[in-house]
C-alpha cells in the first residue's frame, strides 16, 4: 500500500505487498477496512520459521528459546520445556493495569503487529499471522490494559493481551460483548493456537502499542490543523480583524510551508486580496496575527513524523530476528521505541500549542476590549434582562481548563527512563507512555476546539446581528454548527452542544478548506 496520506480510505489493506502507512492503520481502526495477506507470503514467513526450527534441530543456543528472558538469559533451558517458555512468557506478562485500550485502539496495535511481522524476520509461522488477519478481520480484539510498558523491551506486558488471545485466554471484545477468549475461538470455529518456540516472544516485544496509538494520534493532529485554520480565519472575520496578516508575501519572506499553507486557507476564507490600506486596528493580537507561524510548526511536522512512523510498522522490532536468507540468529535492540517515543513527544507539544492558541483566541473573542465590538461573553441576551445572562463566561473557563491539562502533559516521556528488570532493561524509551499522553492531548484539544466552533459560529451570528457581515466560509461554518447547537440567547447548558459539535470534528464534518 502507498504510505503517502490519501483521502480515500481504503476498503481493503493488503500485507506483505509493501510498506503499511498511517492512513492503512487508521483505516483498519476507525473505518473497519480488513486485512489481507499479499500473494506469496506464506511462503516467505515459511523460510524464516523453517530457518529458526532448523537451528534448534542443530543445537543452537537462541535467546528466549532455549535461554530464560532478560536478564536470565544466561539461564539455560532444558531441551524438554523450551515448548513451555512461549506459554510461560505471555502468561507472567499479564500484569497490565489502567483502562482498557477501545476497540479502535486495540484494531490499531493488532495492525501494526502484523505489519512488523510480515517482514519475515521475527521466524513466526504463516499460520500465526493468518490468525491474527482472521480475528481483526472478525474484530475479535483483546482487551488489553493501557499502563505497564515501559517502551522497552517492546511493548511486552500489552503485546502479551494479543499473544493470549491467540491461544485462548484472558478476556476479548467481540460485537459489543465481553468474553473469555475461548469462548470467542469457539464461536469462531477457532482451535486456540500451540505457540512453537519464540512466537510468543516475537509477538510481544515490539514497539507495535506505542506505533498503534501515535499513528491514531497523528490523523487526529492532522484533523485539528484543518480544523484550526477554520476557527482561526472565522474568528478574525467575525471580530472584524485585519487580514492582511495573511498576506502571502508575509510568507514568502520566511517560506516554511506549513506556514505558507495555513496562510493560504485563511486567506482563502477571508476572500483576501492585497488592496487599500485596512482602516481598522493596524496589527490584530498574536493568536490571530501569528497563528499560520504557531500552526505551521505542526504542518512542518508531520511529513517527517509519518516517515518515521512507517519505519517502525514495518521494521523487524523484536528480538531476536533470524535472517531469512541465512537462518543466523541475530542478537540487538530494534524492540527500543526511541524513535516513536520522539514522535509522539513532539506531536504533544505541537498539538498542546493548538490548545492554547484557540484558548488564547476564545478570550479575545469572549472580552468587550478585544473583540472589536461583540456583546461582553459573547452574550446573546437582548433586552431589559440581558445583565442577568453570561453567554460563553463558563465555556472559556472550560475551555482554559482543557489546554491548561494539555499543556501540562507535555513534558517528554523519553526523559524519565528508569532501570527495570534486575537492570538489565536499563536504558528503556517511556514510548507508551508518550504515545498514550499524546492521545490525551489530541482529545483535549479536540474539546477546546469544540467549544471554539460553538464560540465562532456565536460570533457569527453576533456580528450578522449588529449589521456586519461576515464571509460566507464563516456563514457556511455558522450553518453547520447549528445544525446541532442553537445560538445561545440565554443562560444554559451547554456540555451537549460540545459534545454535538465535537462527534462533528472527529467525523470529519466541519466545512473547511483543504490544505494544498
Amino acid at each position: 500500500m502507498s504510505t503517502n496520506h490519501s483521502s480515500e480510505t481504503p476498503a481493503v489493506v493488503r500485507v506483505g505487498a509493501g510498506p503499511i502507512g498511517v492512513d492503512e492503520i487508521v483505516a483498519v481502526a476507525t473505518h473497519g477496512a480488513r486485512v489481507e495477506l499479499a500473494p506469496g507470503l506464506r511462503e516467505r514467513l515459511s523460510v524464516g520459521a523453517t530457518a529458526l526450527a532448523d537451528r534448534l534441530r542443530a543445537g543452537d543456543r537462541v535467546y528466549g528459546v532455549t535461554t530464560g528472558f532478560g536478564e536470565s538469559c544466561v539461564s539455560e533451558v532444558p531441551g524438554a520445556h523450551v515448548p513451555e517458555l512461549p506459554i510461560n512468557l505471555l502468561r507472567f506478562h499479564g500484569c497490565g493495569t489502567g483502562q482498557m485500550f477501545d476497540e479502535a485502539q486495540a484494531a490499531a496495535i493488532v495492525a501494526a503487529r502484523i505489519a512488523s511481522l510480515v517482514g519475515g524476520w521475527s521466524a513466526v509461522r504463516p499460520v500465526l499471522v493468518e490468525r491474527l488477519c482472521e480475528l481483526l478481520n472478525h474484530r475479535a480484539l483483546p482487551r488489553i490494559p493501557a499502563e505497564g510498558s515501559v517502551g522497552a523491551s517492546g511493548d511486552l506486558t500489552p503485546l502479551s493481551y494479543i499473544a493470549a488471545l491467540l491461544v485462548g485466554e484472558r478476556e476479548t471484545s467481540y460485537q459489543g460483548q465481553l468474553l473469555p477468549a475461548s469462548e470467542l475461538l469457539g464461536r469462531l470455529g477457532l482451535e486456540p493456537l500451540r505457540l512453537a518456540p519464540k512466537e510468543s516472544l516475537a509477538v510481544m516485544n515490539g514497539t507495535s502499542v506505542m506505533t498503534a496509538l501515535t499513528c491514531l494520534a497523528l490523523a487526529g493532529a492532522e484533523r485539528l490543523a484543518r480544523v484550526s485554520a477554520l476557527i482561526t480565519a472565522t474568528a478574525s472575520d467575525a471580530m472584524a480583524g485585519n487580514p492582511a496578516h495573511f498576506d502571502a508575501r508575509i510568507y514568502a519572506a520566511k517560506p516554511h510551508p506549513g506556514s505558507i499553507r495555513y496562510a493560504r486557507v485563511i486567506r482563502d476564507h477571508l476572500e483576501y486580496t492585497p488592496g487599500p490600506a485596512f482602516e481598522g486596528r493596524i496589527q490584530d493580537r498574536y493568536s490571530i496575527r501569528c497563528a499560520p507561524q504557531v500552526v505551521g510548526v505542526l504542518l512542518d511536522a508531520l511529513p517527517w513524523m509519518r516517515q518515521w512512523l512507517v519505519v517502525e510498522l514495518n521494521g523487524a522490532n523484536d528480538n531476536p530476528l533470524v535472517d531469512p536468507g541465512s537462518g543466523e540468529t541475530l542478537h540487538g535492540g530494534n524492540f527500543y521505541g526511541g524513535h516513536a517515543c520522539f514522535v509522539a513527544d513532539a506531536l504533544k507539544n505541537v498539538v498542546a500549542n493548538l490548545a492554547d492558541l484557540h484558548d488564547r483566541q476564545l478570550a479575545l473573542l469572549c472580552s468587550g476590549h478585544t473583540n472589536n465590538g461583540l456583546p461582553e461573553n459573547l452574550n446573546g441576551r437582548q433586552g431589559p434582562d440581558s445583565a442577568a445572562h453570561h453567554g460563553f463566561k463558563a465555556m472559556q473557563i472550560a475551555a482554559s481548563a482543557l489546554a491548561a491539562e494539555a499543556l501540562k502533559t507535555t513534558i517528554p516521556a523519553s526523559v524519565f527512563s528508569r532501570s527495570t528488570e534486575c537492570h538489565n532493561q536499563d536504558k528503556v524509551s517511556m514510548g507508551t507512555i508518550a504515545a498514550r499522553e499524546a492521545l490525551r492531548i489530541v482529545e483535549l484539544t479536540e474539546q477546546v476546539c469544540a467549544i471554539l466552533l460553538l464560540a465562532v459560529a456565536q460570533a457569527v451570528d453576533l456580528r450578522e446581528r449588529a449589521g456586519g457581515q461576515c464571509r460566507p466560509q464563516s456563514l457556511a461554518l455558522r450553518d453547520a454548527v447549528r445544525e446541532r447547537a442553537a445560538f445561545v440567547d440565554v443562560d444554559r447548558r451547554q456540555d451537549r452542544d460540545i459534545a454535538a459539535v465535537l462527534d462533528m470534528l472527529r467525523h470529519d464534518r466541519v466545512p473547511a478548506l483543504a490544505f494544498t
